[in-house]
């Protein structure tokens, strides 16, 4: 007889989604026997690591019969010197993603407020869900920008906690230095900020700054998380980390991460990428310089498009935009249709290589 898995399973998981992570480039040659595939899904760098940070991979393999270092301590001596930070408030996680479920686990009870802005990264969502806490958005305006007063109303109102991309993912919208000192003001006493950071290298505007300094002095509890994922081209290794409020906070948050999170190739490879730091400014340039032109050729066309400081942008198809991403897939360029409410019409793509941006935006026209 079939086991009722309604009474073994939490039923906070029925509010929750699986998260898409999409086709692998395998499932899509099989399925639409395709031999050329621009992949602009999932907000990876196409010019990958540093080639020392290649050499470092192939010199590691002989060690993965040992457990990893489950402090990361060579890779988080390097970080801290790097960010200039107190190197036990660091904690790292096997992605960012990771970090998110480990915070959500420690810090929420069923039905606490969690504030956060909308449309979101799924995860800030899902995970709170799995905890039993009630999400608050705060959605974008209709210029696809922060909705400032809205947001600082909602972060003044007891929460256990805001949590929030800057620049905004899927959106590329983010708050400049003042709006964003006027939300960590605002934020409730009690309240755990926790400012998502993941492409933070990419947003080089003069109106943008990380929140560090400014949570330094505003004293609360924090933490800001970052990945080496996107402008470090790390993202098949898993490596995210946070920057933390005090050590009490990171040894707490400990308690819930597994011990050997992340593996001995993703530690030597995050601390190599730290010694070219050249290479990854150059290839955000490269970045920065095809998304100015591939939103250049959606404006052409007549998408709408929101402001971005990502590697990716966020443009209105006017139309249901699953269709649209099927038939962009069927000829080998994969992007992300949006599919939180209210808007299903958009379509977020990564910036890739220029090859793969003109493919894009070639079959786009067509």
């Amino acid at each position: 007889m079939m086991a009722d898995l309604g009474k073994l399973i939490r039923r906070e998981l029925d509010q929750m989604q699986p998260y898409n992570a999409g086709l692998s480039l395998d499932e899509i040659r099989s399925k639409y026997d395709l031999d050329v595939i621009a992949k602009l899904a999932s907000n990876e760098n196409p010019n990958g690591p540093a080639p020392e940070v290649l050499r470092i991979l192939r010199e590691t393999s002989h060690d993965v019969y040992l457990y990893p270092d489950g402090s990361a301590n060579l890779l988080r001596q390097k970080l801290a010197r790097h960010l200039d930070f107190p190197e036990d408030q660091l904690i790292f996680g096997n992605g960012s993603e990771e970090l998110i479920s480990i915070i959500c686990q420690s810090v929420l009870d069923p039905d606490d407020r969690v504030v956060t802005l909308y449309p979101s990264f799924s995860l800030h969502e899902e995970y709170a869900y799995m905890m039993g806490a009630n999400v608050e958005r705060v959605s974008v305006t209709s210029d696809l920008d922060i909705d400032l007063e809205a947001l600082i109303e909602a972060a003044a109102h007891p929460a256990k906690m805001l949590i929030f991309a800057n620049p905004m993912n899927p959106v590329g919208c983010w708050l400049n230095p003042d709006d964003l000192q006027a939300v960590i003001r605002a934020k409730h006493p009690d309240t755990l900020l926790v400012l998502d950071e993941a492409y933070y290298e990419y947003a080089i505007a003069a109106d943008y700054c990380s929140g560090d300094k400014m949570l330094l002095e505003n004293g609360g509890n924090w933490i800001i998380l970052r990945t080496f994922s996107k402008a470090w081209g790390l993202a098949g290794l898993r490596v995210g980390f946070g920057m933390c409020s005090s050590a009490d906070l990171r040894k707490t948050l400990d308690l819930t991460r597994t011990p050997f999170n992340l593996n001995t190739s993703a530690q030597m490879a995050a601390s190599a990428s730290l010694d070219a730091t050249a290479y990854m400014k150059g290839n955000i340039e490269k970045t920065i310089s095809e998304r100015s032109r591939v939103a250049a050729a959606l404006s052409k066309l007549g998408y709408k498009i929101a402001p971005s400081s990502g590697n990716f942008l966020f443009f209105d198809t006017r139309a249901p935009s699953t269709s649209l991403a099927d038939a962009l897939l069927k000829r080998g360029t994969v992007v992300k249709p949006w599919k939180q409410a209210g808007f299903e019409t958009f379509i977020r793509v990564s910036i890739g290589s220029m090859e793969e941006n003109d493919k894009f935006i070639a079959d786009l026209a067509r």
